[in-house]
């Protein structure tokens, strides 16, 4: 029964996440108080562990909670269910293309698309931001002093970060890996 679970819940996110890895998070985050799989904190390791490793995130992320969930055979069968919609949408508009490359129909629905996917992608990044604590709402409204509002450490890092994605363009992968290790470092 798991796994059919698994298999319809992540062939809806595959369905219905349009633009990229990025918008299943909404969908992962409404999951996880669905079923209770995973707590909403680990949305953001999740992320990590996707963005570290090679392949789309979504999928990543898939394989990652079916694992979790319920074992290695939990992870084929997210993964199946998050790439089979797909499959079938391109196998579908390969056969027609040429029937839609110039219809106003499908080019006003990706029209009508892009803010929605834009909405899903900021709405996840908001989360994301949220689940970072790098503000802290709680100890604002415990203290009512506005500066217990702010993780300065946290805001300085990903600063940090942010200029140096911004000057130095090298590889995600250098950025992911460099914080890993601060993680690391800082933990001791």
């Amino acid at each position: 029964m798991i796994y059919l679970q698994l298999f319809w819940e992540f062939f809806k996110i595959g369905l219905f996440a349009v633009g990229g890895g990025m918008a299943t998070l909404p969908f992962l985050q409404e999951l996880a108080e669905k079923t209770g799989w995973y707590p909403q904190s680990l949305i953001t390791d999740m992320i990590a562990i996707s963005e570290s490793t090679p392949g789309p995130i979504g999928i990543n992320m898939a394989t990652y909670v079916g694992c979790n969930v319920a074992g290695i055979f939990g992870g084929v069968v997210a993964t199946l269910g998050e790439i089979i919609p797909s499959v079938i949408i391109v196998v579908i508009v390969s056969k027609y293309l040429e029937k839609f490359r110039g219809s106003k129909l499908v080019n006003d629905a990706f029209y009508g698309l892009r803010p929605a996917v834009t909405g899903l992608i900021a709405a996840a990044g908001i989360s994301v931001i949220q689940e970072a604590s790098i503000f802290h709402w709680d100890l604002y409204q415990q203290t009512g002093e506005l500066l217990a509002f702010f993780d300065f450490k946290k805001i300085l890092y990903f600063a940090l970060v942010f200029f140096a994605i911004k000057k130095f363009k090298k590889h995600p992968i250098v950025y992911i890996a460099a914080s890993a290790a601060v993680g690391i470092l800082l933990a001791f």
